[in-house]
């Protein structure tokens, strides 16, 4: 792995130990995720230390950050070794994220793209059904600040209200395993901006789909609420060229 974006930051930064390891951490990370480091590969805190200049404690740390993700396990005599796919925290946030910044970034966005697909549209019936009264005015403004902010190409501030307006739905559902799911959907979201995936001006079906979601849980309706989040994600499908 090079290291020579973290090595050049830090000659700018004074290197502090917390920003060197989230650096760390996010270079071993996506050498992970993108399989650079393949299942079965062994780290050594000696290693990390000498590749990356750090002290044991920032490699420490850092390792201690992916083994809570199963991402890498320590054995006795081993080492640190990188873990199958199939034991990976694929709903944590961070490992998302790497997935995104990889070049099997593909295959990540069409799996969270059908998991939301799963998902949000039950989310938006479960909102309809059980959102505060503050909650449904909240999704109203947010509809109306999306149509405002994507017609005039502001891609920066639809994103934040983009984020908000689909993690208010998750939050307002009732149901706490889909509000687990704010921190993976605020990651897509970003991705996709900015990597340029977003088209300049949102389209006009995807913004009255937003307002028809926000409508429909305002007034409680929860077979549009659902039938519009299907909108909404059809269009992501199409969009993203996606099967």
């Amino acid at each position: 792995m090079s290291t020579a974006t973290v090595e050049e930051t830090d000659a700018h930064d004074g290197g502090t130990s917390g920003a060197m390891h989230e650096r760390v951490l996010e270079a071993v990370g996506i050498a992970i995720a993108s399989a650079k480091l393949p299942p079965g590969s062994r780290l050594t805190l000696e290693g990390l230390q000498q590749e990356y200049k750090i002290s044991r404690t920032v490699a420490r740390d850092t390792m201690k950050v992916l083994e809570s993700m199963n991402l890498v396990y320590s054995r006795r005599r081993v080492g640190i070794v990188v873990q199958e796919r199939e034991h990976w925290n694929v709903f944590d946030p961070k490992l998302v994220r790497w997935r995104l910044a990889s070049d099997r970034r593909e295959v990540q966005y069409s799996s969270l793209t059908e998991l939301r697909i799963a998902v949000e549209p039950i989310a938006a019936a479960g909102a309809a059904r059980r959102a505060s009264a503050d909650e449904r005015a909240q999704l109203l403004a947010l509809s109306r600040d999306l149509r405002r902010l994507g017609e005039a190409g502001d891609l920066q501030n639809f994103l934040a209200a983009d984020i908000e307006f689909h993690q208010l739905l998750l939050r307002s559902c009732g149901n706490e395993m889909f509000r687990a799911l704010e921190g993976m959907v605020a990651e897509v979201l970003t991705s996709r901006t900015q990597q340029g995936l977003m088209p300049f001006k949102p389209r006009n079906e995807a913004l009255q789909a937003h307002e028809d979601v926000a409508a429909a849980v305002a007034g409680g309706d929860t077979a549009t609420a659902e039938r519009a989040m299907h909108h909404i994600l059809d269009e992501v499908r199409e969009a993203m060229g996606l099967r």
